[in-house]
């Protein structure tokens, strides 16, 4: 008897679930309607200041925390993150509809393959150098001679290879292998977002963070092209969290140095 009348219960809750997920399917914004049928956003990450891990292997940062809220808004119940090694495969996920949105710094190269919306912060890109270094203004690292390592397909790596002509740029694939680069001399400074260089610095005894900046950065939600009214609906989105101090909370909660909050559109 227990047995059947947990089986009825089971079958109530699924019955109700379903009928929920319908109205929400029917009142949907049009804009987002393929979200609610699918009742899922998976959101696009790769290893940097927006996303991590924690020790135990659970994923946490901002970027997080924000598609749970825009999944909340729209009145969906998952958020999947597909992770990548590198923004380049994230932008590729985007664009090839496995991502349903990427977090990560805007780029006039990747916004020829996906769309933005408006930037919601702010934050510079500088350079880590080792103890002793004749580094201390940016200026003073575009000389020749002087190797900088950057890591491969990030927006910091591609501001420095515009910007910086006589320095020579030395690859690598992860902030980690980056600093390990200047470590061992193979390089003479780290290029990459504050926030993180400040991180690596405790890696680097003895390490400094130049004051200044080669280029202020754009922080960004990428979206596949062609969908102006979902672009219209996230940026709706993020006006909402600038306003209302979510975002500014966020960024402080995380401990993300060095990010400003872009302000909202200005209401008509």
């Amino acid at each position: 008897m227990k047995r059947q009348t947990y089986g009825v219960l089971c079958t109530i809750i699924i019955a109700c679930m379903s009928i929920t997920h319908a109205q929400q399917m029917t009142n949907a914004d049009p804009r987002v309607a393929d979200l609610v049928r699918a009742n899922e956003i998976r959101i696009g990450v790769f290893p940097a200041t927006q996303f991590s891990r924690d020790s135990s292997g659970a994923p946490r940062g901002i970027a997080l925390e924000m598609a749970r809220m825009l999944a909340a808004r729209i009145g969906i119940r998952d958020v999947i993150t597909v992770e990548y090694p590198s923004p380049p495969m994230v932008v590729e996920c985007v664009r090839t509809g496995g991502c349903d949105l990427g977090f990560m710094s805007y780029d006039p190269e990747r916004a020829k393959l996906v769309d933005f919306a408006p930037a919601h912060i702010r934050r510079d890109f500088t350079y880590l150098v080792p103890a002793g270094s004749s580094i201390h203004r940016v200026a003073d690292a575009n000389r020749p001679g002087i190797r900088i390592a950057a890591v491969r397909g990030h927006a910091s790596t591609a501001a420095l290879v515009r910007l910086v002509k006589q320095a020579i740029p030395v690859y690598a694939e992860t902030e980690y292998s980056a600093v390990d680069l200047v470590r061992t001399g193979e390089a003479d400074a780290f290029a990459s977002v504050r926030a993180i260089v400040l991180r690596r610095s405790a890696d680097l005894p003895g390490s400094r963070v130049l004051d200044d900046g080669y280029e202020t950065n754009l922080v960004a939600i990428a979206l596949p092209k062609g969908e102006a009214g979902r672009v219209a609906f996230v940026s709706e989105f993020l006006d909402d969290l600038k306003r209302s101090g979510w975002l500014r909370r966020a960024i402080d909660d995380a401990g993300l140095l060095g990010f400003e909050v872009i302000p909202p559109k200005e209401p008509n």
